[in-house]
């Protein structure tokens, strides 16, 4: 049997404390900050720690700046922000943030109902983002929702998600994440979808995002690994879901996604029992059970 050519390496963004705790029940500051640094000590070096949107629309995330400025940073480690606007990238500047995401859709009325313009209006919006950003010299991170489809509109076309993802690329964000927000996707149209976005966005500046409503988060990785793939988001312990998504039951968990990719002999560079820890850790001042998997069999 042949081996797919899949990456040696992986890069874990872990969007946990943001993505993941902002749809979840608050929990205290200390509780966040707790969560980061004990990520960073099971050696994930890419953290989503904050999100600068308005505290009306997404109140667990209000405490974002006291986040930033509560943590002990770890050399090595990048502690990024969304920032859907001017205002929230003024604020992620002033609060240490090392870089920021914007946000985008592939699907029209998803861009509607999320943050309340066209998708043409929101890639407007990014442009004075991406001036002052560079002014900084901070790289911006792009997200694509609804790649694999909507809950409103149904299927994607693939050709929109090119679209949407190149407009993003071509502004200047260093990385792509596509993000299958409602957790639809199957691993054939999944591995379509990225080689499809790869024919206009370089493979190196892509990165996966899958939810795993359906149970397929995995399996769609996997399947996309095969294409060249190797920057992939997750949430430890499958915090977080989408408010705006009916049916997304929530993230992937780190865990489960490291313990497959070490047993593929890809490195991660994390240490899935001080990840297990982390996620249990949050798990208990959330008051729900750890959504991993890995997490729950290794019994930490």
């Amino acid at each position: 049997m042949v081996t797919p050519p899949y990456p040696k390496q992986v890069s874990i963004f872990e969007v946990g404390a943001r993505d993941g705790l902002q749809n979840e029940a608050p929990v205290s500051t200390s509780d966040k900050v707790a969560l980061i640094e004990d990520l960073a000590a099971a050696g994930v070096n890419r953290i989503e720690a904050a999100s600068f949107v308005s505290p009306k629309w997404v109140p667990q995330m209000a405490d974002s700046a006291d986040v930033l400025n509560g943590i002990r940073r770890h050399e090595g480690v990048t502690y990024s922000a969304l920032t859907p606007n001017l205002k929230g990238l003024e604020r992620a500047i002033a609060a240490g943030a090392d870089e920021v995401a914007i946000f985008g859709a592939a699907s029209e009325t998803f861009s509607q109902r999320n943050i309340n313009c066209s998708i043409a209006e929101s890639l407007a919006r990014f442009t004075p983002v991406m001036a002052l950003a560079k002014a900084h010299n901070i790289k911006v991170r792009g997200y694509v929702s609804c790649v694999l489809g909507c809950p409103y509109e149904g299927d994607i076309a693939a050709s929109e998600v090119v679209r949407v993802s190149t407009l993003l690329y071509q502004m200047g964000c260093y990385e792509i994440s596509l993000g299958d927000t409602i957790g639809v996707g199957t691993a054939i149209n999944a591995r379509k979808m990225v080689q499809a976005v790869a024919s206009e966005v370089p493979m190196s500046q892509l990165a996966l995002h899958f939810h795993d409503t359906y149970g397929q988060a995995l399996a769609n990785i996997l399947a996309c690994l095969e294409t060249g793939v190797s920057v992939i988001d997750s949430s430890v312990a499958g915090l977080g879901g989408c408010p705006y998504a009916k049916g997304a039951s929530g993230n992937l968990a780190t865990e489960d996604l490291v313990y497959m990719l070490h047993g593929l002999g890809i490195e991660t560079g994390i240490d899935i029992h001080k990840l297990a820890f982390a996620g249990n850790k949050i798990s208990q001042a959330l008051g729900r059970t750890n959504g991993a998997k890995v997490a729950r069999a290794l019994d930490i």
